[in-house]
């Protein structure tokens, strides 16, 4: 079979991919029983909101509106009454200067990033290639593959602030940082996937004067993020403006079976998107935004997230940290501080081989996790650090995440050549 350029750049080996294909074996039961998923992005299953969604459901399936959702397209823009009333609670909550033109529906937040990547990057109607920058690599892996180009971001390695404790974080390196003429956008995702990091507000500020200084848009991932799911352990403030492309999502606030984005934006870029959606999708999907249309107007959105969502995870992070720290007592091993999404960055210093190799060790153990290596593309020289460090999903049970972290703690101990020894 004969296939195009763009067929041969989607034909290649993709890390999200991969992630999603180990996702889907765990669920349909394919792999082998007593399998540890520590990998994926699946969100927790929270009892009380696992109960919301069935009443919620039951409610729109007695009143006919969620047969209505099923049955009927929405426009390219997306649900109109959703979007008019998401405009609504983000004018009144937080000042915004926005209305119904400034979001779009799309379906899923991998949706909103192949869309945006594609219309901003690669090769211009002038023969030049534009480039995203990611202004601190490790970033998000699904990211990697989706523009239809190749080589489409620039990416800068961050300064690491050592904290007690054995934590550490990353911070935006400016005194390095540069938009060169290459660059069509700026791109963070706050809380971080897949570090947990949050972009302080005064880095946010920065990278929004730096975006307007070079006359372009900065696009600001918020899937973890402010005011909803709110999976984020630090006080810090949402943003945006008519040059942020603010990027949403029902994913992690228990909805990722649905595959609903939410993009706010400039009105120029919503038409545009408007009109990308109405020719590859005809209308994004209707059930998602229904439903969250019905939670605006039961005005409980800002409850689910601050009262349920976030301290449910505060508690499974800070649990999964200690968990760690106590397994894994060489000195050399560090988490990076846990200030939000649902997953905890691992760094082994000095490690002798690759995370890959350590990935490959671990999943013929029946643990999956992700290497490190995916998420620093778009660097000009590739980081020893990159192949020191794993992904860790926290969301599963503490017996799972028990199991699992026992069964690292031996790995590493193995590969370091030392006797593990628990701390008291």
């Amino acid at each position: 079979m004969k296939i195009s350029s763009f067929g041969q750049n989607f034909n290649q080996y993709s890390g999200i991919t991969q992630l999603m294909n180990d996702l889907n074996d765990l669920n349909e039961g394919i792999r082998t029983p007593g399998t540890l998923m520590l990998g994926g992005g699946n969100p927790a299953a929270i009892p009380e909101i696992v109960d919301y969604f069935q009443q919620i459901s039951e409610e729109m399936l007695q009143d006919g509106e969620l047969i209505s959702a099923m049955m009927n397209y929405d426009g390219p823009q997306g649900k109109n009454s959703f979007i008019k009333s998401l405009s609504l609670f983000l004018k009144k909550t937080y000042g915004w200067d926005i209305s119904e033109k400034n979001i779009t529906i799309t379906n899923g937040s991998q949706s909103s990033f192949f869309y945006l990547f594609n219309l901003l990057a690669g090769k211009q109607p002038d023969g030049k290639k534009n480039k995203i920058l990611l202004p601190l690599a490790p970033e998000y892996i699904g990211y990697a593959d989706t523009g239809l180009d190749e080589d489409i971001f620039a990416s800068y390695f961050p300064e690491i602030e050592i904290l007690d404790n054995r934590q550490f974080k990353y911070h935006i390196n400016f005194d390095e940082l540069s938009v060169n003429d290459d660059i069509c956008a700026i791109c963070v995702s706050r809380p971080t996937n897949p570090t947990g990091n949050v972009l302080t507000d005064d880095e946010i500020h920065q990278l929004n004067k730096l975006a307007r200084e070079n006359n372009i848009p900065l696009i600001i991932d918020n899937a973890y993020g402010l005011p909803f799911p709110n999976i984020i352990f630090e006080e810090v403030a949402p943003f945006w403006n008519e040059n942020t492309i603010l990027c949403m999502s029902l994913s992690k606030l228990g909805l990722p079976g649905l595959r609903c984005g939410i993009i706010i934006s400039s009105e120029e870029m919503t038409q545009v998107l408007t009109n990308l959606n109405g020719i590859v999708n005809l209308a994004p999907s209707s059930v998602g935004p229904a439903i969250a249309n019905r939670i605006l107007h039961r005005n409980e959105l800002l409850h689910l997230s601050e009262d349920v969502i976030q301290p449910y995870y505060a508690e499974k992070a800070k649990f999964a940290v200690d968990l760690l720290l106590n397994s894994i007592p060489d000195p050399k091993f560090r988490v990076h501080k846990p200030q939000g999404a649902i997953f905890l960055w691992l760094w082994f210093d000095e490690l002798p081989i690759s995370s890959i190799e350590l990935y490959q060790r671990l999943k013929a153990r029946g643990v999956l996790v992700v290497p490190g290596e995916y998420f620093f593309f778009g660097q000009e020289v590739f980081p020893q650090h990159a192949s020191q460090c794993l992904r860790l999903s926290y969301v599963q049970s503490e017996e799972t995440m028990r199991k699992g972290i026992q069964m690292i703690a031996e790995e590493i101990a193995n590969v370091y050549g030392a006797v593990l020894v628990p701390n008291d």
